[in-house]
């Protein structure tokens, strides 16, 4: 029942985003009846099993979905009895749903939005084959300037990353079952060829057909080998050097200070924050600071504050996830290997989980949208002078939500790379991991009943060094990494290997200060404003694909370690090596 109520809103966020009002008018006019919800889709299933005879069916689909349906409030009470009714098609409550009539209007009802919808993507491709032939020059003077360096060719359906919509892989019992093939290390420099064949199967199994697009359905890019070449250098624009409390500040005149609405300051914590995160309402903040030390709380003074806590782990806190439907769980991650589940109506864990003793720090954890599960990037320990020397091999581990068991691990090959970062897509179908040696790797993520399959879809270099932090761009065309070395690049999800935007922000992001914090970024509501931690007092935001080139918060007295935007308003959070925690909105 979720799913279709969650399939309704992506239909609406697709056609807003898109501007399709007069698609998006008649989809609200048809659900406005009876006709135009899915209750009528789910009724005549119960109608067609009873008329097959298939009365067990419709006992099953209830047994399945009856506190759903219950909770709903749509008069389900008296379709319970329906399976237990001699002759349901004369009972005066269902006859109407028994009769030709009924259907008929059903399908044409079914038939004329799915012309809409159908006559809105037409609009759509349309619209991108001008946008691409637009930018044609571009990846033209990218190639010319790889022309001299070795290069591997990566194969993609061009439409499989913008969002699965319907998972074909095929589940494994046992994780090193899980598609072989694909186990072969993809982070490796060394051109070589990934086997079109079989990937592209696997693909295009998993991803709604385009021909239109492409008669293979296939898109080539060639990248070069040392990953140097295919960057698109930025100039200069952004910084430079001025004084300010005695520190060197880069490039910060040149970014006017952002107009502030309000900004509330939290002083709860007695050392360096680590990590801070909006609740998927916006109401709460969780925030962590290295001495274990979480903290829930709100920054408006009209939301209640029953929810506030002090969580003391014991351990410093590297990773924080709320729950993606509701702000009823927090998932902590711990540098002692402890994943630990508080609810925060209970004010107490419900779940104390660990990961295996050659991973005891868990990097990132991330929730998916629409199942269940949640993913863990755990590493193992290794030795360096540096903040990503002290990480190792990774492990990626996909957990149970309701049984609170881990389920299956993501092939990622032998002796892996630590993962830094995760992100899901809108749908849960696609995973982004990003990796100690400048990878993003893309996973295909399915879970049948209970049972978590994971395949590793393609992958390519995208940094000469350590990736810190990893998330999806709005309409998911694109996704965002920013380097260890200050760097951020937006790659292209439908041509792989091609970047749409860049900035070098590493006077803000120095490698040789990243010892006790991995830096990160995040987006605002719009996906408008790029917001970076920064090692000064200060934080960029920046103006993606803006004629700007952006603006700088107000200060901290220390530097900016955490960062996150809130989902619907236009305010932020910021967490400081100063122990302070700052909400700021903006005009």
């Amino acid at each position: 029942m979720e799913k279709m109520q969650y399939a309704e809103e992506l239909v609406r966020e697709f056609l807003v985003f898109r501007g399709f009002t007069n698609t998006l008018q008649a989809f609200e006019g048809e659900l406005c009846t009876d006709i135009g919800k899915e209750v009528s889709i789910l009724r005549y299933y119960i109608v067609h099993a009873i008329q097959s005879g298939r009365t067990e069916k419709v006992i099953e689909f209830f047994a399945m979905n009856g506190n759903d349906l219950l909770q709903r409030g749509q008069d389900w009470n008296q379709w319970f009895a329906i399976p237990y009714l001699k002759n349901p098609s004369l009972d005066p409550q269902f006859r109407i749903y028994f009769s030709r009539e009924w259907l008929e209007a059903l399908r044409l009802s079914v038939r004329n939005f799915l012309s809409e919808i159908f006559n809105g993507f037409a609009l759509l491709e349309e619209k991108e084959a001008q946008l691409f032939q637009s930018r044609n020059y571009a990846p033209s003077a990218m190639e010319a300037s790889m022309g001299g360096t070795n290069s591997s060719t990566y194969s993609v359906a061009g439409t499989l990353l913008s969002g699965l919509h319907q998972g074909s892989v095929l589940p494994s019992r046992f994780p090193h079952e899980t598609c072989a093939a694909t186990n072969q290390h993809l982070g490796e420099r060394e051109s070589q060829d990934l086997d079109d064949t079989g990937v592209a199967k696997i693909l295009s199994e998993m991803s709604p057909s385009n021909s239109d697009r492409d008669s293979s359905s296939l898109v080539h890019l060639r990248l070069a080998d040392a990953g140097a070449s295919n960057r698109l250098e930025t100039s200069q624009d952004d910084f430079s050097a001025v004084t300010e409390n005695g520190r060197e500040m880069e490039g910060e005149e040149e970014f006017p200070e952002v107009k502030v609405d309000f900004q509330e300051t939290f002083l709860g914590h007695t050392s360096p924050i680590s990590r801070c995160r909006f609740s998927v309402s916006g109401d709460n903040i969780a925030s962590a600071s290295v001495d274990g030390t979480v903290r829930i709380w709100t920054y408006d003074s009209s939301t209640p504050t029953s929810r506030n806590a002090t969580i003391y782990c014991g351990a410093e806190i590297m990773s924080l996830e709320w729950e993606c439907k509701s702000d009823r769980l927090l998932l902590i991650g711990t540098a002692d290997g402890g994943i630990k589940a508080w609810n925060v109506d209970a004010k107490r864990v419900v779940c104390d989980l660990n990961t295996t003793e050659a991973f005891p720090s868990v990097l990132d954890l991330k929730c998916s949208p629409v199942e269940p599960i949640f993913v863990s990037a755990a590493a193992s320990r290794g030795q360096g002078p540096n903040y990503f020397d002290k990480f190792g091999f990774a492990s990626l581990t996909v957990w149970n939500m309701k049984t609170w068991k881990a389920v299956t691990v993501l092939p990622l090959g032998e002796d892996p790379p630590a993962i830094t970062s995760l992100c899901f897509n809108h749908n849960g179908k696609i995973l982004a991991a990003a990796a100690t040696d400048g990878m993003i790797h893309m996973f295909g993520i399915l879970l049948i009943f209970d049972m978590s399959a994971g395949l590793q879809i393609t992958g390519w270099p995208a940094h000469d060094f350590a990736i810190s932090s990893l998330l999806f761009g709005p309409d998911e065309t694109s996704i965002y990494s920013l380097g260890s070395d200050g760097k951020i690049f937006e790659w292209s999800l439908h041509n792989q290997g091609q970047i749409l935007w860049s900035r070098n922000c590493s006077r803000f992001c120095n490698i040789e200060n990243s010892r006790h914090s991995r830096h990160e970024v995040s987006l605002d509501a719009n996906g408008r404003r790029l917001l970076v931690t920064s090692d000064s007092v200060r934080a960029p935001i920046y103006q993606v694909r803006g004629h700007t080139s952006g603006w700088r918060t107000l200060p901290h007295t220390a530097s900016i370690t955490t960062v996150d935007w809130h989902p619907t308003l236009p305010l932020f959070v910021t967490g400081s090596a100063d122990h302070s925690v700052r909400v700021t909105s903006i005009l």
